[in-house]
């Protein structure tokens, strides 16, 4: 048995270590945290100054056994677990799990921190080790004592308050408020008309156009036209002073540098996979774990990045030189600047002074090595490959064109700009994204080459009628932008932000727009309403700094968490006895019940907000949120359709699981039928060979799959099939599933049969084509 344990979190980690350090190191995964807070009232302590009770996370008993055989047999303990302070939580929980074993004993124990999965990076690691950082430690633990006492809590309050089953978190909640503010502003814009001319115009066979920008010497501002009378009055006027032309009057010509941008920091990952990818947070960070813990390349595993949860843009010097070399060598030494850029970091806090994420090494071309990596590892490390490489190159040089025509004379100006490349520099590697870009990141306007003085045919003046449009919802990459520009969270906790919301139905997310749901609205109102300080933005941000100050060792973690409980747990009490079920969920209305005159309110039931009579249940009425109470306000009628039962219409209906469409005729005829229609798979049915599986929607909003001949054949799938017979028990076909150790995965879906295969295509677009 080898005389030296280590230990990290997982096991595709533990086996690329375990080759760079040989047989005398042993190397063991934890597979993620070993201990957590018992799941029950009591956990944290805040009269014992926040202690805490801890148990062994059951799934992780059978690792620990074996890290504690292996230890009895070894002389020193190294714990490599990641350079954070979740890594070094977890490092510490189980050097607590083994002083209570009492197995320490002789034995040296060490901290080694290595940012780079590579052979240099883990055996200096090991040539150099240190100590646990118990700052780190007490950061991690007052940011989990903190979230464990709001959530139980805020929770037991949004039970009583508005409807059981309901959470509440310190970080997540300033993120609801974020959507759902973003979504009252949407419904409370008030659109503007306004009007543009442009001049159409060909010259050398190049088409292009040119913006009025001044009307009888008045310069144009964007409200100048406002209605199709003046933009008809206008456009008429200038296609007669024109006559067919217009003039060349001005051309002004200048040079724009444009610098690269900075390699990536965990949150300008996730935003940039978002625009360039498609990926979500957590599928960016899975993909990213696994790229920074080891891939097999020809039979060698290797870490391919550096460690991805990171605030820094810092670049090591010799990182920085290898990739200043491979420049040199691969675009030439006109794009390597004469000194190495350096980069500050944009966040106001950054934490723990990582290096960027960057290739551990630069001269591995993603090409080089795309055999080796599944698709959607390919795409994300050639994104950071790219950004890298071009962080460390020379700046852009574009051209900058702009010409003025007067339209018959000098008081009506049209101007049409562009731009052209003239020394692409890093442009030629990468370009960032932008958000609610919709004409693409690098899209160039040509000019033809023109003289003042030139007279130039005018194809047509054109009128187009615009409205503003309102800030667009949340994408992913917007909210992550917007979560660190105001301080919320940190690199590691945005995924997990993002995901909470999603699972306890808060938000939807909507052609990758994040929209609220009803029972999310009610429950920012209740905490926005009662509990402001909390959800504030600017509180959870200093709380943030502090907690941050805590990781630094400048401030003490048990007297920030006493600042906090105290005025939280007296306003939850009183909060608990002044606020009424009815003053949270029923929004009053000025409008009369027409069944027995009392007032009507909004009020939240089982599927959303509806308007019911305030005298309930002595008065049952009610009516959708969206309908106006009119008698004519019947149901919609489905177009080109009859009920199959009994030929009469078919209407859209709302039930206690949402919209169905049902037989104008009930009761007498109780046909119904989903809103939306299953889908063809145009896949066989493996169990009964007569049916195709049919991709469909549960009550509970979740797809599955399941075979059309049912309730005949009751043969169903949670996961997409695919044509493809397994290999090992031919059954018929196999199904593509996620895992978030192991990506995509193509699974035989028999429980008797072990076949599982990585999947090299594109699982999201293989799950839009079912």
């Amino acid at each position: 048995m080898s005389k030296n344990l280590v230990i990290v979190e997982s096991p595709a980690k533990a086996k690329t270590i375990e080759k760079y350090l040989g047989k005398d190191f042993h190397v063991l995964a934890s597979y993620g945290h070993v201990r957590d807070l018992v799941p029950k009232e009591g956990a944290v302590d805040p009269e014992n100054d926040f202690a805490m009770k801890y148990q062994l996370i059951e799934r992780n008993q059978r690792h620990v056994q074996e890290i504690i055989k292996a230890l009895k047999k070894a002389e020193t303990l190294y714990l490599a677990t990641d350079p954070d302070r979740e890594g070094e939580a977890i490092s510490w929980h189980l050097l607590e799990l083994l002083k209570e074993k009492n197995i320490l004993k002789k034995k040296a124990v060490h901290r080694i921190v290595f940012h780079e999965i590579t052979k240099k990076a883990v055996t200096e690691a090991v040539a150099n080790p240190s100590e646990l950082a118990i700052d780190l430690v007490y950061a991690q633990q007052a940011r989990r004592a903190l979230d464990y006492l709001v959530g139980f809590n805020l929770s037991p309050l949004l039970w009583k308050k508005i409807r059981r089953g309901l959470s509440a978190g310190r970080v997540q909640s300033p993120a609801l408020r974020m959507i759902v503010e973003r979504a009252i502003d949407i419904e409370a814009f008030k659109k503007r008309e306004y009007w543009t001319i442009d001049g159409h115009i060909t010259v050398e066979k190049q088409d292009f156009k040119a913006k009025l920008t001044y009307l009888e010497d008045n310069k144009l501002k964007q409200f100048s036209i406002t209605n199709e009378k003046q933009a008809s009055k206008a456009q008429q006027q200038l296609t007669e002073v024109a006559n067919g032309q217009l003039v060349v009057a001005k051309i002004e010509k200048k040079q724009r540098r444009r610098n690269p941008s900075p390699p990536f920091t965990t949150s300008t990952l996730q935003q940039e996979a978002a625009r360039k990818l498609g990926f979500t947070t957590k599928r960016t960070m899975i993909v990213a774990q696994q790229l920074y813990e080891g891939i097999d390349i020809g039979g060698e595993s290797a870490g391919l990045i550096t460690y991805m949860r990171t605030d820094s843009v810092n670049l090591s010097g010799d990182a920085t030189t290898e990739i200043r070399d491979l420049i040199a060598q691969k675009y030439g030494e006109e794009n390597v600047p004469k000194e190495p850029r350096q980069f500050k970091t944009k966040s106001k806090n950054a934490q723990e002074a990582h290096e960027a994420i960057r290739p551990t090494a630069a001269n591995q071309l993603p090409s080089q090595i795309k055999s080796y990596l599944s698709t959607e590892q390919y795409k994300l490390y050639n994104l950071i490959w790219k950004r890298t490489i071009a962080c460390q190159m020379t700046h852009a040089t574009l051209n900058l064109v702009a010409i003025d025509f007067n339209c018959g004379s000098t008081k009506d100006v049209f101007r049409a700009t562009g731009s052209t490349i003239a020394k692409p520099g890093f442009m030629a590697v990468y370009l960032e994204g932008l958000d609610d870009n919709k004409e693409g990141d690098d899209k160039e306007h040509f000019l033809p080459v023109l003289t003042v003085g030139d007279n130039i045919p005018l194809n047509e003046i054109v009128a187009d009628q615009h409205f503003t449009e309102p800030p667009p919802c949340y994408s992913e990459a917007s909210l992550v932008k917007s979560l660190e520009e105001h301080g919320i969270g940190r690199p590691s906790t945005y995924a997990t932000i993002i995901s909470t919301l999603q699972n306890r139905e808060y938000v939807t997310l909507e052609t990758k727009r994040f929209q609220p749901t009803d029972v999310g609205r009610i429950v920012n109102k209740f905490l926005t309403e009662h509990f402001t300080k909390y959800v504030d933005y600017n509180f959870t941000a200093d709380l943030e700094d502090n907690l941050d100050a805590v990781s630094r060792g400048e401030k003490d973690w048990i007297p920030l968490m006493k600042d906090f409980w105290q005025p939280f747990k007296d306003l939850v009490k009183e909060k608990d006895e002044t606020v009424q079920r009815k003053d949270v969920t029923q929004e009053a209305l000025d409008e009369k019940c027409p069944e027995c005159g009392n007032p009507l309110s909004i009020r939240l039931g089982r599927n959303g907000r509806f308007i019911g009579c305030t005298k309930y249940p002595d008065c049952s009425y009610t009516r959708n949120l969206n309908d106006d109470g009119s008698e004519s306000n019947e149901p919609e009628v489905v177009e080109g359709r009859k009920c199959p039962k009994c030929e009469s219409a078919l209407v859209i209906k709302t039930g206690r699981y949402g919209k169905f469409i049902g037989c104008s005729s009930y009761p007498d005829c109780r046909h119904i039928e989903p809103l939306e229609k299953p889908e063809d798979t145009g896949i066989k049915c493996p169990e009964c060979n007569k049916g195709n599986i049919l991709k469909r929607k549960a009550r509970s909003g979740k797809i599955f799959y399941s075979c059309e001949k049912y309730p005949k054949c009751k043969y169903a799938l949670w996961n997409p099939p695919i044509k493809e017979a397994c290999p090992d028990c031919n059954w018929p076909i196999l199904t593509l599933k996620t895992t978030k150790r192991r990506g995509d995965e193509k699974v035989c879906p028999q429980k008797a049969c072990k076949y599982v295969t990585p999947y090299e295509g594109n699982l999201e677009k293989a799950k839009e084509a079912e």
